[in-house]
């Protein structure tokens, strides 16, 4: 249970968050006799928990490698996933009976609540005998002389003294539900290096001029094909009032945003209408049809979007009045079509942050800073950003259960 204060005051472990790799690693280190608080300014544990996937909880996925992962050390997170695998924490969801099903694509959702993943991992942390403080913020952070304590959490309510410090404090996504930039301020406090934050997983907006021109697909949904920066992903696209957003496009955002981290100019996004299919060959065995050439892509396309796309590229003719080079055009214009984003929707609607604490300062088997012995940081608050589909939880846990075996 949630307790808004603690007798005591020194404690083995303080982790500052109680989200999912924050619990992780606090019933960990509990679960190995450390004594832990958690503290967090929040009054309930898990909010990002509780409202991932429609409430349901998207909490891992059967194909997770680091593949599935960016970051400037694209090799930090192998270790612990490898160490604490998807198979790991299916077995602690089976060991608490929650029942699950599997989605499209190897993503896995509680069949009941994301109440129930919470329930969890608070089970978990009170058979580690785990103390909670909150909602309680915190004043300020201090290293101590101090061989055993050797940190001072300064609050409202005393000050706290620990040996090992665990920030577990997530990104800048969702602020609603109390996102801030308390983990960066801390890292940097330390000597930490950084790599700048962004947006992730979050649709794109578009300039006003390009919104003008696709006012008439607003609403379309298709499964198409989208990669930048060399990353591709073929699932649900949707275009919206503002851009475009659905599964794809939160998938290739990531990766149009990590642009920056090389200085480029910003890139399109390149779209493939009909994966799968030659589209020159297509168009070609269709030469000499009367039928409009939006009629022919309604067959593999949504209709309304086929003709508004068509009249977009002046394209509203039959097929047997287009010539071959024309045919190869708007083949090239099917399989790979460019849009440049003006930017993103941002935090708000992000469900995760790009970027974060340096991980090349961190200790990939401990989550240790190297120059800080004692300090540890573990989830989101990382420059570790996993793919859409449960990757960003599992990673939650696999960096917990890896620091959680060390503080």
């Amino acid at each position: 249970m949630c307790e808004s204060a603690v007798a005591e005051s020194g404690f083995d472990v303080i982790v500052v968050g109680a989200g999912a790799a924050g619990m992780m690693c606090a019933a960990q280190a509990g679960q190995r006799g450390r004594r832990v608080l958690v503290i967090d300014h929040a009054q309930k544990l898990g909010e990002k928990i509780r409202i991932s996937g429609g409430g349901r909880c998207n909490f891992t996925n059967r194909r997770v490698g680091p593949e599935n992962y960016l970051s400037r050390n694209p090799h930090f997170a192998r270790s612990a996933l490898a160490r604490y695998a998807t198979a790991d924490f299916i077995e602690l969801v089976d060991r608490h009976g929650i029942a699950y099903h599997e989605r499209n694509l190897g993503q896995l959702f509680c069949d009941d609540s994301a109440q129930q993943i919470i329930d969890m991992l608070r089970a978990e942390c009170e058979d580690g005998r785990v103390r909670f403080a909150m909602p309680l913020g915190i004043d300020a952070i201090a290293r101590t002389d101090d061989a055993i304590n050797r940190f001072a959490v300064h609050t409202a309510r005393g000050t706290f003294s620990c040996h090992s410090l665990v920030i577990a404090t997530g990104g800048l996504s969702i602020p609603k539900i109390g996102a801030t930039p308390f983990g960066y301020r801390i890292a940097e406090q330390f000597g930490l290096p950084m790599v700048a934050p962004r947006p992730a997983l979050v649709p794109l907006t578009l300039p006003p001029e390009t919104l003008q021109r696709f006012a008439p697909f607003a609403g379309s949904s298709l499964e198409i094909e989208a990669w930048c920066n060399g990353a591709r992903f073929r699932e649900a696209a949707l275009i919206t009032h503002r851009g475009l957003s659905g599964p794809v496009v939160l998938q290739v955002s990531s990766y149009w945003q990590a642009q920056a981290y090389g200085g480029e100019e910003w890139a399109p996004v390149s779209f493939n209408l009909l994966p799968g299919v030659d589209a020159h060959a297509w168009l070609t065995q269709h030469a000499g049809d009367r039928a409009l050439l939006a009629n022919l892509l309604a067959e593999r396309l949504p209709r309304r979007f086929a003709h508004a796309w068509c009249a977009l590229h002046g394209w509203e003719r039959p097929m047997n009045q287009f010539r071959m080079p024309e045919l190869k055009a708007i083949a090239e214009a099917l399989s790979d079509w460019q849009i440049v984003p003006s930017g993103t929707q941002g935090y708000a609607k992000a469900e995760v942050t790009l970027g974060g604490v340096d991980t090349h300062a961190l200790s990939s088997k401990t989550m240790e800073a190297a120059a800080c012995k004692g300090l540890y940081f573990v989830g989101e608050v990382m420059d570790i950003t996993g793919h859409l589909g449960g990757y960003n939880f599992q990673w939650a846990w696999s960096s917990g259960h890896a620091a959680g075996q060390f503080v």
